[in-house]
């Protein structure tokens, strides 16, 4: 346990210290957030907000998490798949960014390429934990309180989970600190989930995942200082998915990350329903800014998609344990 409180500690501190060093620095090299033209009028004020502070995140887990590991001695597979795993997907965020924030325009990556750096490191990081023994086949069935043996289909499943955590806490990266209260929540259950599976190891990477995501939180939450930008989206949301790999609970995410799903699947419904029949079923997706289109502020809907996060996150400690 005392590697659990040096980790969060340490990754709370390093955000803390290391956020508000990287504000200016961002507006130095003009690191502005463009806004979508397309996305609710009143976010033009947001435009030129210092994005990829992600790297504050990045740099506080993958620091705290290394020196605990170091310190404790157990440095091998379990904890490399969770440091690079989640590595590869801030480094594909890093990218994306760097195009926008280069280019001056929202768009970044094409579709097909980001979707196809998802994919390589989807599957680099599952060939590397099926291989060192972390992904065995076993995953948690919600309810059943034991888990089922899948045999191969846990590998497509932990890549298909990948890329789904990944791209939808990007989605949900939308307003002032809901991306960070979001995954500060969910990275708190699969600790506590870890610590009573006694699996310290996790434990300590969602501890110091979570303290990572709070010590963000004072710079990002409404007005925000600073955005993670692409950069800690696809990182959070891939050290959140492999976490729940390692605990061979990719199935009890569905629950837990609701909001993730919910999220994605307004945009899936709205892309869907404007294809077929030219209407759209929210005023705009995704479903956060439905919500704000309803006449809720960002405060609000983060308190709301928190408190649903809370709940979600006790439907699925039920479900477990």
């Amino acid at each position: 346990m005392n590697t659990l409180y040096i980790a969060s500690g340490l990754s709370l501190l390093i955000a803390l210290v290391a956020t508000p060093a990287l504000i200016p620095m961002l507006r130095r090299l003009k690191f502005g957030q463009s806004i979508r033209e397309e996305g609710p009028a009143w976010h033009q004020k947001k435009s030129g907000t210092p994005t990829m502070g992600g790297i504050a995140i990045i740099l506080a887990v993958t620091v705290a998490t290394l020196i605990s590991y170091l310190i404790s001695g157990t440095f091998g597979a379990a904890q490399i798949s969770l440091i690079v795993g989640a590595l590869l997907y801030g480094i594909i965020g890093f990218c994306d960014d760097y195009i926008k924030v280069v280019k001056k325009r929202n768009l970044g990556l094409t579709s097909g390429q980001k979707f196809s750096m998802q994919i390589f490191a989807a599957v680099v990081t599952t060939v590397y934990m099926t291989w060192s023994g972390v992904i065995d086949g076993n995953i948690v069935i919600p309810f059943m309180k034991s888990t089922v043996d899948i045999g191969f289909f846990a590998i497509p499943l932990a890549v298909l989970v990948q890329l789904a955590v990944s791209n939808s806490v990007n989605l949900t990266d939308g307003l002032d600190g809901l991306a960070s209260s979001v995954t500060l929540i969910v990275s708190l259950f699969f600790m506590i989930c870890a610590i009573l599976m006694d699996n310290i190891t996790v434990a300590v990477y969602m501890g110091a995942t979570a303290a990572a995501c709070l010590g963000f939180l004072f710079f990002n939450a409404n007005p925000a200082k600073v955005f993670m930008g692409d950069t800690g989206s696809l990182f959070l949301g891939g050290a959140i998915a492999v976490g729940a790999i390692s605990l061979k609970m990719p199935l009890i995410l569905i629950i837990a990350g609701g909001i993730y799903l919910i999220e994605t699947l307004s945009v899936i419904i709205q892309v869907t329903s404007f294809k077929l029949t030219g209407k759209r079923v929210f005023k705009m997706s995704p479903i956060h800014h439905h919500f704000e289109m309803c006449g809720l502020n960002e405060k609000k809907i983060v308190l709301l998609f928190s408190a649903v996060t809370l709940i979600l996150c006790g439907i699925a400690y039920i479900t477990v344990f």
